[in-house]
């Protein structure tokens, strides 16, 4: 992955909505700091997460996170956990595994060799089909 000039971080792509209020919106960053590692890899002006919270401290609050990265699809997790912290958590911890699918799917991991041309090589254990002579089959 190339270095990204303005990495993205919560505390610069994070807005608050519905059921949130601006005093809210650091402590929720605090909460959602660990996804910065994760996000470094985006630029901060193309990458953007918005909270919500429905219903908010009642039981059946819904908790909302979507996060918009351009050129990719967006994500959305959710959360009905009844404590507050524990739904911000539920769904920040949802993202980050949803990143994480994004980019093993995105690019092969461990082999140079399928970043650089898309193919694999036969390894020391496996045979090329090229190089398997059947022994069974009768001479012409």
């Amino acid at each position: 992955m190339s270095a990204v000039a303005n990495p993205a971080t919560v505390s610069e792509c994070l807005r608050v909505g519905t059921g949130f209020s601006r005093g809210d919106r650091n402590w929720i960053a605090e909460q959602f700091a660990t996804l910065d590692a994760r996000l470094a890899g985006f630029h901060a002006d193309a990458t953007e997460l918005e909270v919500s919270v429905k219903d908010r401290e009642v039981r059946g609050q819904k908790v909302t996170l979507e996060c918009w990265i351009a050129g990719r699809q967006k994500i959305v997790t959710t959360s009905t956990e009844e404590d507050l912290h524990a739904a911000l958590n539920d769904v920040r911890d949802d993202l980050r595994r949803r990143l994480n699918d994004a980019k093993t799917r995105q690019e092969p991991r461990h082999n140079k060799h399928l970043r650089d041309t898309g193919q694999a090589e036969a390894g020391p254990d496996e045979v090329a089909l090229d190089d398997v002579v059947r022994v069974d089959a009768e001479p012409a």
